[in-house]
């Protein structure tokens, strides 16, 4: 790969992560021959391996539903948080009323 990379396509992206893939590079060379973070190549390693795992599904989810999937899944993640947060708030008024009496 050319080392004067500019900007980082898909298409170039794809191909240093195969690169990796197949031993030819490691992540660290390429951060550094690209000077780009570790952990931004292996983000694009990451993702490489989960739209492979997609692709061989009998079944692939097209990228939209993956995206609801993980959106669905972060909302109520949430949801859950605030519930927890909220029990705590309520919780700690609680216990500090008593203290108080």
């Amino acid at each position: 790969m050319d080392e004067t990379v500019k900007r980082w396509t898909a298409k170039r992206k794809t191909a240093l992560v195969i690169e990796i893939i197949q031993g030819k590079t490691t992540v660290a060379e390429a951060s550094r021959a690209y000077d780009l973070t570790p952990s931004e190549i292996e983000t694009w390693v990451d993702d490489a391996k989960k739209g492979m795992e997609n692709s061989l599904r009998a079944t692939p989810q097209d990228i939209h539903a993956r995206y609801e999937k993980q959106l669905k899944d972060l909302q109520e993640a949430y949801g859950e948080a605030m519930l927890e947060l909220r029990a705590r708030k309520k919780f700690q008024a609680l216990m500090e009323r008593e203290d108080g009496n």
